[in-house]
Order: structure tokens, then sequence, then C-alpha cells
């Protein structure tokens, strides 16, 4: 069984290296107080303190992890198994976390997630999913990574919510293209779109067919990833999922991640 870490463990970093990028990504060049921005601060055993303010702080005070518990190996080798996609059940064997650890830990990281909705514009595909208590708008620029998404807390979508949806995600004048659901009925009547219409009763899948491809994507991930769904976290597996999709580049590493969301809140 230890014979997984030892692999993972070749992936990461010393903790000294770990600090080093840490510091980089919160500071950058010049390390300053949280609490007076004074650049004279020094180390003091294994913290930092500020000569101009007295105050003591730690390399992660004022962030989103100034309460970690975790060794920073431990912490960065979750990170790495959440942007790899390890699924919950193997990081726990990679890491040895309890698996409620692990679904808290990778929980926090969808949080600190970029909202990154782009507004997508020539051919658009659209289309709606169904879950318990919940319905998914998802639309996807032809062609491109660029996703957009809505969640509507309820089972059943109106011609007033997808409108709605549309003008924020939808440039005029792109062609849509969508089912024939009525809520998409005179759309362009509405907003500015050229609307297309496969019918599916009619075996018409062709102006659809990557918008259903994003809903088994996005299936797979959910119970690949986190093994089930309930609909409390329903909403942000589903960002995460347009995340990924979306912005890739965000999952290369911890330390990419990191850079888009780490820096230092001023404290009072």
């Amino acid at each position: 069984t230890l014979v997984p870490m030892i692999a993972l463990l070749n992936q990461i970093p010393s903790e000294a290296q770990i600090k080093k990028q840490l510091r980089q990504i919160i500071f950058g060049k010049n390390m300053t107080c949280p609490r007076c921005h004074s650049r004279k601060v020094y180390v003091s055993e294994t913290r930092y303190r500020c000569s101009a303010c007295r105050k003591p702080f730690t390399l992660l005070t004022g962030t989103w992890l100034s309460d970690m518990k975790l060794s920073v190996r431990t912490f960065y080798a979750l990170l790495w198994c959440w942007t790899q996609r390890i699924p919950v059940q193997q990081t726990h064997k990679l890491c040895h976390v309890s698996e409620v650890s692990i679904y808290a830990w990778f929980r926090e990281f969808r949080q600190h997630l970029p909202d990154l909705q782009p507004i997508l514009n020539g051919k658009v595909q659209m289309d709606e999913a169904y879950f318990k208590r919940i319905s998914l708008l998802l639309a996807k620029q032809v062609g491109t990574k660029k996703l957009a998404h809505q969640m509507i807390f309820k089972n059943s979508v109106n011609k007033a919510e997808a409108s709605q949806f549309i003008f924020q995600s939808i440039q005029p004048k792109s062609k849509l293209q969508t089912d024939g659901s009525g809520i998409y009925k005179q759309i362009d009547q509405w907003w500015q779109v050229r609307h297309k219409v496969d019918i599916h009763r009619k075996f018409q899948f062709g102006l659809t067919s990557e918008i259903e491809g994003m809903f088994g994507n996005l299936r797979t991930f959910i119970r690949r990833m986190y093994h089930h769904a309930t609909p409390e976290h329903l909403p942000e597996y589903v960002s995460e999922f347009c995340t990924r999709f979306s912005s890739p580049e965000i999952f290369n590493s911890p330390f990419t991640y990191l850079s888009k969301t780490l820096r230092p809140v001023p404290l009072a």
C-alpha cells in the first residue's frame, strides 16, 4: 500500500521548495507585513515579525489557508491529486488522509476557483439537464473550450429563465442551436440571435451534438472524481467541471492553481 505514496512523493517538492514558491506567489519579490504593509520584516524562529508594528505572522497569514493544520507537503499532495483529477478514494490511498478530510479540502479548492464565465459568440449550442431538485442550463461555443452555465434550483426551466441566461451569456448576432424545447420558441424575437433547431424525436442531433456530449462528460467527471453528487454540492461540481474544461491551464500543477487563487488579504 505504500508503493503509490512513494510514487506520489516523486511529484512533491521538498518543504523548503514549497514554502519558497508560496512566498513568491503570495508576496512577489518583497515580503510585506499583512497588517501594516511595511517591508521591515524579519524571521523569528518559524514565524515572521514586523519591525514596524511588532506583530508576528506566518507565510499564510491573511490568506484562505491561514488556519491550515496540514503539513505543507500533505497539503501539496492533496492539491496535486485534485488538480490531476485523482478520485477521492484513490487520493485517500495515496495521501493517507481521511475521505472526510479529502472531501472537505477538495471543496475548499473548488470554492476558491476564479469565476471565469465567458460570453459566447459565433455558433453556440445550448441545452438543459435535470437533476434531483436542480436544473442546469449549459451553452458551448462550437469548436472551442468556452462553456457558460447556470443552475436553477427547481426541477424545471421556464422560458423567462432560459431567456435571461441567453441575454447574459450569448452575444447578439450569434447563431444559437438548440433542441425543439418550447423554452426556446421564438427566442430570436427576444434576443438578436439566429436560431436553428434540432428535433430529437425526428432523430436530428447534428446541431446539438457538442453540447449533448458535454452533459455526458459532466456526469462521467462527477462519478469518477466524487463517486456521487448530492444536490447540495452539485452546483460546485458543475462549476469545477466548466472551469476545468474552459481554463485547463489553471490545473497544470498545484502552483499554477495557487498563483490564480492565493493572495494575502490585508488584515485590520
